[in-house]
């Protein structure tokens, strides 16, 4: 970790561009293993299980996203001080993020395996369906803090720069999943508990692989000290908590729609529960680049080259519109096949058009919302994240889902979705952008870190 952050010099576009890729290539092979997970579902012929996967995706993405929130927190301050050349100070940020990021995770999983039959029932699930979906999530939620364990040690890695290794994280773990699955639901016909049992071990491999490419091949994490953790306390959840409301939104407008969608019955709930799966997977480089970028913004920022951030955020907005334009096109063209390759039913047919020739285009929207709540986090103003995602999610959400709802049916849940992210969107660009480029003006600390107490000797410190 010696020597100066790889994010500091080079074409910044080339830099989005590599570090979007590479975390594109691995999060969008886990989400189409994710997918392919609901296929095997499929081939059982019961609708009523994948509608039961779809409540339960809606239920545990609220602590998928905690889990999210925790993981940019740590992208932020280990980038951050990797700009500033505090090498040490990254290495005790790290561990001390791991420590605070498995507790938080641990009473978010607590919480919602004790309540997971009230969520399922809120979120509109009955009889069989909802006893299946609660079934799913006291299967896979005890995990969730190995999962924030994993994710945090592989943000170390895009901190840091290395996005081939944290490609390879997700490779990883998607593959065992890959192979596993089909083995559990079909070949020893665990059916439901067979999904289930492979999410829980692609966590761990996801872990175990994180651990070691961020400790043996850059020696990013230190051990673990009482006294790093309590000084990391604060700037940690200084950054984490206004990043976990934020993450928080999406759960809740997903929770929301899916409530709607309910409504036209298991049919409809099927096509959700397939759209939310290809959504995931066509747009995994949207995803992706939320979260590369973090490491980018952070190390210029540290060394306070607001040019450099200010070219970040004007690169990643186009990529996001490239991107999303070409993945549109390839959705129209495969809107058919997929339909057929899930056997849906009329209704839930109509749901999958109407995400892949008018839902999808929202995403270009998205994307632009996803690179200024990069931004807003990396820079120290995560509040300015949790405000764009919560008018999106927790204000227009229902009343758009309700009024096309109304007009389209089934099909109206999409639009409302694509609706809400085009008005809050382009909202959050332009704030966006006006922020980076007064940052010249701000007077900014070099690393907005506080410096706690167990830091004052750092010189006092080895490499452990």
């Amino acid at each position: 970790m010696a020597g100066q952050g790889r994010f500091l010099t080079g074409s910044t576009m080339g830099h989005v561009v590599r570090m979007t890729m590479t975390g594109a290539i691995g999060i969008t092979f886990v989400f189409l293993v994710d997918a392919a997970n609901l296929l095997w579902i499929a081939q059982l012929g019961e609708p009523q299980l994948m509608a039961a996967i779809g409540y339960a995706f809606a239920i545990q993405f609220l602590s998928v996203s905690a889990g999210i929130g925790l993981m940019i927190a740590a992208t932020a301050l280990v980038s951050r001080a990797i700009g500033a050349g505090k090498h040490r100070l990254a290495r005790r940020q790290a561990a001390s993020a791991l420590v605070v990021g498995v507790l938080v995770q641990s009473v978010v999983a607590a919480i919602i395996f004790i309540f997971r039959h009230q969520f399922v029932a809120m979120a509109g699930a009955e009889g069989g369906t909802a006893a299946l979906a609660a079934r799913y999530l006291a299967l896979t939620v005890p995990s969730l803090s190995v999962m924030a364990a994993g994710m945090i040690a592989n943000a170390t890695l895009r901190a840091e720069g290395d996005g081939m290794r944290s490609m390879t994280v997700t490779l990883m773990s998607g593959g065992v999943a890959l192979v596993i699955d089909p083995f559990l639901i079909i070949g020893l016909g665990w059916g439901l508990d067979g999904a289930a049992a492979g999410v829980v071990l692609s966590r761990f491999v996801m872990l175990a692989a994180a651990l070691y490419f961020a400790t043996q091949s850059h020696d990013l994490i230190a051990r673990p000290r009482k006294r790093d953790c309590l000084g990391s306390v604060r700037p940690y959840l200084n950054i984490a908590i206004p990043a976990i409301i934020t993450q928080m939104a999406t759960p809740v407008g997903n929770y929301i729609f899916t409530s709607v969608m309910s409504q036209f019955g298991d049919e409809a709930m099927a096509g959700w529960a397939v759209v939310g799966r290809l959504t995931v997977v066509a747009f995994g480089g949207i995803f992706s680049l939320a979260g590369a970028i973090g490491g980018i913004f952070g190390q210029n920022f540290g060394a306070r080259d607001y040019g450099r951030v200010r070219n970040t955020y004007r690169d990643a907005i186009l990529f996001g519109l490239i991107y999303t334009l070409i993945t549109w096109a390839v959705l129209i063209v495969a809107s058919g096949p997929v339909s057929r390759a899930f056997a849906l039913p009329e209704v839930a047919a109509e749901v999958l058009y109407a995400f892949t020739h008018y839902g999808a285009a929202g995403f270009v929207f998205a994307s632009a919302l996803f690179v200024s709540n990069s931004a807003f986090n990396a820079t120290g103003k995560p509040r300015r994240s949790s405000v764009t995602n919560w008018v999106r999610d927790g204000i227009l959400s229902l009343p758009l889902a309700l009024w096309f709802a109304t007009s389209f049916g089934a099909p109206g849940v999409i639009y409302a979705q694509a609706a809400a992210g085009a008005l809050v969107g382009l909202a959050a660009a332009a704030w966006g952008w006006h922020y980076v480029t007064q940052l010249h003006r701000c007077g900014l600390p070099r690393v907005d870190l506080p410096a706690p107490r167990s830091y004052a000797h750092a010189d006092r410190f080895r490499r452990r």
